[in-house]
């Protein structure tokens, strides 16, 4: 287990991040992380983007079978 201390900046605290964490989950300066307490502890996650279905099926390769009229359907909900 790691140990850090928190340093006071302005109003808030702050924490350092090993870097061998940054590295493992291919963090950068401004990336987001998603928080959650539980009881005492602090989880923190790399916050991932969520994925679009255009974005997905954009991305499908050509010259896939595909049923005819597919791509004309319209969205539903929540597909993903």
């Amino acid at each position: 287990m790691l140990n850090a201390s928190l340093r006071r900046s302005g109003g808030s605290f702050i924490m350092t991040v090993p870097l061998a964490y940054i590295e493992q989950n291919h963090l950068t300066a401004g990336s987001r992380m998603a928080l959650e307490i539980v009881g005492d502890e602090l989880k923190i996650r790399p916050q991932r983007p969520r994925r679009v279905l255009g974005d997905l099926l954009a991305a499908t390769p050509s010259g896939l079978c595909r049923a005819d009229g597919w791509d004309e359907l319209g969205v539903v909900g929540a597909e993903l």
